[in-house]
């Protein structure tokens, strides 16, 4: 059975239980999170998070268009490819938004928190600076938000309505198959996990923070060590999409004696933190 829900683009990927926090100032967003709060605070407030294949988050900026430009963020399609079916990955995660709380000042640029969004700065910057917001809302597009949202099920996307203020999709939620030997795929991932942490704080030349306490259901730990571990956008994604939590395990288990094999032979990864620090587009 397949549901409508609306569809919020990110650079990166979203998985169950993991918390996002958005800081939202494009049209189009903003359009989605006054629909939100319409829905009564007992309701979850869901919508639904998809990794760009095809594009970049945030639209491209009116600096050097014509005055007739509409603004920054107004199509739901902008800064995506042609198709939407090919601009997004096929898999997706339903967020529900616990906090969406309207922002008091301009505050455009990066705001903390891992994930960056579709004309929501996190993870990857926005390149936006306070005057633009400020220009945005002057212009009667409304305020900006700050959001915190929780990944809750996965779903497949079958289509994508354009027609809105903001983008739609047909989804149909996936259930999370367990799999044959998932329990004993996680105590060996979270032994390789650990290992994976202390070659990381090695070459950083940090400490490992100790007494960090570590699920033990397979699931949770399926999703936790492919949020926490440092892998591109395809990677986490093919994560994220595995038919069921044994064959993530695994996969995550190869991934990690690899990876933990390739950090043991380097002196240092200095720049290892460009992965999760925001960037700008610009």
């Amino acid at each position: 059975m397949t549901t409508a829900l609306p569809l919020f683009p990110l650079n990166s990927v979203l998985f169950p239980g993991l918390v996002l926090p958005l800081n939202i100032f494009e049209q189009r967003y903003r359009a989605l999170m006054r629909d939100l709060l319409k829905i009564p605070e007992d309701t979850p407030r869901r919508f639904g998070v998809v990794a760009i294949r095809d594009g970049r988050e945030v639209a491209q900026t009116s600096t050097g268009l014509p005055e007739s430009a509409p603004p920054q963020g107004s199509e739901p399609m902008a800064g995506f490819g042609p198709d939407p079916m090919t601009s997004f990955y096929s898999v997706g995660c339903v967020a529900d938004a616990s906090t969406i709380r309207e922002r008091t000042g301009s505050a455009g640029g990066a705001a903390p928190g891992g994930s960056g969004a579709s004309g929501a700065s996190g993870g990857t910057g926005s390149g936006i600076d306070d005057a633009s917001v400020e220009e945005d809302e002057a212009a009667g597009d409304g305020p900006g938000y700050e959001v915190l949202a929780t990944g809750t099920t996965r779903f497949r996307l079958h289509s994508v309505d354009t027609s809105g203020p903001y983008l739609m999709g047909e989804v149909e939620e996936l259930p999370e198959e367990e799999g044959d030997g998932a329990g004993a795929l996680a105590s060996g991932v979270l032994r390789a996990f650990r290992g994976y942490q202390k070659r990381l704080a090695s070459a950083r030349e940090r400490t490992l923070a100790a007494g960090q306490e570590l699920p033990d259901d397979p699931s949770v730990v399926s999703y936790l060590v492919a949020a926490a571990t440092i892998l591109d956008t395809p990677t986490k994604q093919r994560l994220l999409q595995a038919p069921d939590t044994a064959t993530r395990l695994a996969d995550e288990l190869k991934i990690l004696r690899r990876e933990t094999a390739v950090i043991g032979k380097l002196p240092s990864l200095p720049a290892a933190d460009l992965t999760r620090s925001p960037t700008s587009p610009n």
